[in-house]
């Protein structure tokens, strides 16, 4: 009797066991991690990695690679390499590209030429052609990455030509970000500097760009597009313009002709100070569209309308200075903003039928200007 009354003792011991085990890894299944790109020219040293709980509270990991200027990331071969721009000028006028084998650090597997100087952007599809955007280059440029994480060399540069309208910021091409258009072999390279949209797609065979037939699309006089955010049912997507803070709306055509159709401001009307956005997102329902306004310090909100029209909805502070890049977690629950200047990042809960954002913590980071979320 005592024997039996002994297992049984201990079989509800173990099942309990297993109960809290499986609700420990539920939570740890929950939290959120994710990876912090910034400028190394004060007290970061380079990559950092940073975790929040499920009710948005974040703590610092710490530094997981040391490089210089990692300005932005991206994830390769399904979240097993972790892609960085080095926003540097070497001697020979090129920035770099770096792969990293992802673990409990961050291991350096490649470093390759980015095409140009200052490389303030980077991107990768599934078959592994990985994008970089040279800002002072005034360039994008073309590599690939094989499933070990190894970066081939620059295989390919669009090189952009013409100026703008704007003294100084559009003197020159700027390219400052490039995508994969949804639904197309095409990519949208984003160029300030000249004020254009640069539209090709790449021949796999010979490893070139090549010019789509509506091979330029122009933004209004003086925009400086930096940008852009598809919309998820493929018809619309968005582009911010950092000079003079608006946001354009483009639809895509059956043919994939963008067509522009909207044009909204970021600022409110009585705002009379100086003030340039940088990042834009839209919520993966694509009721509500956020974007960061560096000056104002806030991130705009509007709805999402069935049309692709924009509806204002409001602003919210960032608690910090020169928001420079902002993400959404991948439930879209929450809105994580980089403020560069005052180093801290901010978390807001974000309310999923309003759109608006409340207030849920903040944390020191070292200027940061790229956050990456691990899904």
């Amino acid at each position: 009797m005592i024997k039996r009354n002994i297992l049984i003792i201990a079989s509800i011991l173990m099942i309990a066991a297993c109960q809290n085990s499986k609700i420990k890894s539920s939570v740890t299944q929950n939290s959120y991690s994710f990876f912090l790109g910034t400028y190394t020219d004060g007290e970061s040293n380079g990559i950092y990695k940073l975790k929040m709980d499920t009710a948005g509270h974040m703590n610092m990991i710490g530094l997981v690679a040391e490089t210089k200027n990692p300005s932005y990331l991206a994830f390769a071969n399904n979240q097993k390499t972790l892609l960085a721009s080095n926003e540097i000028n070497l001697d020979n006028n090129m920035g770099t590209v770096e792969s990293y084998q992802i673990g409990d650090s961050l291991k350096l597997i490649s470093r390759k030429e980015s095409g140009g100087a200052h490389p303030c952007f980077v991107t990768v599809n599934n078959e592994g052609v990985v994008l970089t955007a040279n800002y002072t280059g005034g360039n994008i440029g073309y590599l690939k990455i094989n499933e070990g994480g190894e970066l081939s060399d620059l295989l390919d540069v669009q090189q952009h030509t013409g100026s703008g309208t704007v003294a100084n910021r559009q003197d020159k091409p700027h390219a400052h970000s490039v995508w994969f258009q949804p639904n197309s072999n095409h990519i949208i390279a984003v160029d300030l500097g000249t004020n254009e949209l640069w539209i090709a797609s790449i021949d796999s065979t010979s490893n070139q760009f090549v010019p789509a037939k509506q091979a330029k699309v122009s933004l209004a006089d003086g925009a400086g597009p930096r940008h852009l955010a598809f919309h998820p049912n493929g018809k619309y997507f968005f582009v911010i313009n950092e000079i003079d803070n608006t946001i354009s709306s483009f639809s895509i055509s059956d043919n994939h002709e963008i067509s522009r159709f909207g044009n909204v401001s970021t600022l409110p009307a009585d705002f009379d100070g100086v003030s340039n956005t940088a990042d834009i997102h839209i919520s993966k329902d694509g009721k509500f569209l956020y974007g960061s306004n560096r000056g104002h310090n806030s991130i705009v909100i509007f709805g999402v309308q069935e049309d692709g029209a924009l509806k204002l909805i409001g602003h919210e502070p960032t608690r910090g200075d020169h928001p420079r890049n902002f993400s959404l977690s991948p439930d879209d629950k929450f809105l994580l903003v980089a403020n560069k200047n005052t180093n801290n990042i901010v978390s807001f809960k974000r309310d999923s039928v309003t759109g608006m954002l409340t207030f849920v913590d903040e944390v020191k980071a070292p200027s940061p200007v790229c956050i990456l979320f691990q899904k």
